[in-house]
């Protein structure tokens, strides 16, 4: 399965993904990264593209059409499944740190 490639999810691939959740082409998923993320993550053309083509070869995401040089993808539901369990595994993270607060 793709996870077993993708133990944890650098921010840029989780909001790749969190991005692709609706058919987007590259420009649109670099705008909705920004968006979702407040500003805090942007990801160049170099980065995304290298991190859509781990995911097409992972089955993680699907090219939906292409127009020209403009590429449409969306997650699969083995994207969705890894998004999932990398959303399940920092909110553990941010449980387990709770011991901080009571300190």
């Amino acid at each position: 399965m793709a996870r077993e490639q993708f133990q944890t999810l650098s921010e840029p691939m989780y909001y790749i993904l969190l991005a692709l959740l609706e058919e987007e082409c590259g420009v649109d998923i670099m705008d909705k990264v920004q968006k979702l993320s407040k500003d805090r993550i942007s990801v160049g053309p170099g980065t995304l593209y290298t991190l859509l083509d781990r995911f097409l070869k992972a089955g993680m995401i699907v090219e939906t059409k292409m127009e020209g040089r403009r590429k449409n993808y969306i997650i699969t539901e083995d994207g969705r499944k890894a998004l999932i369990e990398e959303r399940i595994r920092l909110k553990n993270l941010l449980d387990d740190g709770i011991i901080l607060e009571k300190q």
